[in-house]
């Protein structure tokens, strides 16, 4: 196994053996179904999940774990995506509107991803998880969000889709997340839609944009763990089946809250290493 200086240190620090190979993809295909019942449930926020767990847990390097990141929550997000369309919650006029501006973005991105040092990368994702926090949290102490909402898909606004979209595509690129935390509270709060829709739509668009990335990334040389990323990715696939289904009949309050307390818990952990352990490993 290829252990990273972090999994070093934890395992001095917490007494945890290092992983071999097998046990890597065991743990692959865990936390891939519990990333994926992420994404299903609340819409996003599976690589915001990913992308630590590929570095701190799988020992990948950051650059290789962004474009991991990318292909698990794109296969996520579209697994999601076609059970909600089932139901006729995703709002497609919409997410055309928004995922045409935010591939553009994505694309721009993913060129910065390729300047940026993986330290820098990982402070810079530091005040992205606690905004996605924050959001999340908030959003989901707002009135009747636990409600089946009936309402019809609202026309699409070409100029706030537009906006939103580049912004957050161009965020989609260079962290190799999928922004669907930024992308939920858009959708309800900026273009009107109910928060069901907009977790179906946000799914819609988090798999369209983030295929505009991986294909940039991977087009400019990005060489992730393939057996790792193919086992979390496929495992996140099978578990957002499962999380479109059961965030139908749970509680979104309980659910988003529970999501942004850990995504914060999981952003201080990022500032303790790279401010006190080393940051990173950085292949």
């Amino acid at each position: 196994m290829k252990g990273s200086p972090v999994q070093v240190r934890a395992s001095a620090l917490l007494g945890a053996p290092r992983f071999n190979c097998r046990v890597e993809i065991v743990l692959a295909i865990v936390l891939g179904l519990g990333i994926g019942a992420v994404v299903g449930m609340v819409g996003g926020g599976g690589a915001i999940l990913a992308l630590p767990v590929f570095v701190y847990l799988l020992g990948q390097g950051v650059s290789s774990a962004s474009t991991a990141s990318l292909i698990v929550v794109t296969l996520g997000a579209s697994v999601g995506a076609g059970a909600q369309a089932r139901h006729g919650q995703v709002c497609w006029r919409v997410a055309g509107t928004f995922a045409i501006p935010a591939a553009i973005g994505a694309y721009l991105g993913t060129i910065a991803n390729a300047w940026a040092s993986p330290k820098a990368l990982i402070i810079a994702f530091i005040p992205v998880m606690l905004a996605a926090a924050a959001l999340t949290y908030f959003r989901a102490g707002r009135g009747g969000e636990d409600r089946e909402d009936p309402s019809p898909c609202p026309p699409p606004d070409v100029p706030r889709s537009g906006g939103s979209g580049l912004a957050i595509g161009a965020m989609t690129g260079f962290f190799g997340v999928g922004g669907g935390f930024l992308i939920v509270p858009v959708l309800t709060s900026l273009l009107g839609l109910s928060v069901r829709r907009a977790i179906a739509t946000s799914l819609a668009v988090i798999g369209l944009t983030g295929l505009v990335a991986l294909g940039v990334h991977l087009a400019r040389g990005a060489e992730p763990d393939w057996p790792l990323t193919i086992a979390l990715g496929g495992a996140t696939a099978i578990g957002a089946l499962a999380g479109s289904g059961i965030g139908t009949r749970l509680s979104q309050t309980t659910l988003a809250r529970a999501f942004a307390v850990v995504v914060a818990l999981l952003a201080l952990m990022l500032l303790i290493d790279v401010t006190a352990l080393g940051g990173p490993p950085t292949g």
